[in-house]
């Protein structure tokens, strides 16, 4: 059954590339865009794809989309998004996501000409982002959406493409997300935050890991089974808290942390004050 579900899927999502003379597609390096961006290069014969890098990016997350382009031999353009020249981005308000689209698109549509597509899939639609009317704007087209793919379908057509690990691959939203609402977006700290969860994922066989910054201090959130069993060793707690306190200290952050249970999207306050 998932087998002639992912056939079917795959069948529209092609009717859907092959209706558009040329595609750009922005990779984040998530299951998603790096998905979409094989099978249109394997499918089509007009493709190019883009990756943004700043501080908000996880090295992991470019590391993994130039493994890509090397192997799938894609056409790569690294550019600069700018978001962080942006204000209103660094602000951190409920709707930062906009910021980052609209300077995403609005620099890959300076490069290009083709078609802007992106990776967001039917799930996506039902919850609040703000980045899609940035897309909206700049007309960029979902295909996932159009053909109505979930992201379990999404992970479903990665593993019939057998693209390995890429379709387990967990959700890594930006480093940004991991700033609460409302705490002005230091770009100097988001590099520290990537350091500190992939310190603790090779530490502790967890693959969901957040390293959250609140007003009142640094969370650090995995699954509740893994933290259970973390908590009942004192001595890797200690050592944990001490070197991740002495990596934010290297920035100025003398706050204290904590461990939590993994809440997906807890460092964003819809109730936040912004303009």
């Amino acid at each position: 059954m998932i087998k002639n579900e992912t056939t079917n899927n795959l069948l529209k999502l092609n009717s859907i590339l092959q209706s558009h003379p040329g595609i750009a597609i922005s990779v984040s390096g998530g299951v998603d865009s790096m998905t979409l961006a094989v099978l249109a290069h394997r499918q089509h014969e007009n493709v190019e794809m883009f990756h943004a890098v700043s501080p908000a990016v996880p090295t992991s997350a470019t590391l993994r989309v130039k493994e890509f382009a090397e192997n799938e031999r894609w056409k790569l353009n690294i550019i600069k998004a700018g978001e962080f020249s942006d204000e209103k981005y660094l602000q951190n308000p409920i709707d930062r996501c906009y910021y980052c689209k609209i300077n995403l698109y609005e620099m890959i549509s300076s490069y290009t000409s083709l078609t802007v597509m992106s990776g967001t899939n039917k799930d996506d639609m039902g919850d609040y982002r703000p980045g899609l009317k940035a897309a909206e704007y700049h007309q960029v087209v979902h295909p996932y959406v159009e053909a109505g793919i979930t992201k379990e379908d999404v992970r479903n057509i990665a593993q019939f493409l057998s693209l390995g690990s890429l379709s387990k691959l967990p959700a890594s939203p930006c480093l940004s997300s991991r700033i609460e609402t409302g705490i002005p977006i230091d770009p100097a700290v988001l590099p520290i935050v990537d350091r500190v969860e992939e310190l603790i994922a090779n530490k502790i066989s967890s693959q969901i890991v957040r390293c959250r910054i609140r007003n009142e201090g640094i969370v650090i959130e995995m699954d509740e089974e893994t933290l259970r069993q973390v908590l009942k060793q004192s001595s890797m707690i200690t050592a944990l808290i001490k070197n991740i306190e002495d990596l934010f200290r290297k920035q100025g952050y003398r706050q204290n942390v904590s461990f939590e249970p993994y809440r997906m999207g807890s460092a964003f306050l819809r109730n936040a004050a912004h303009d």
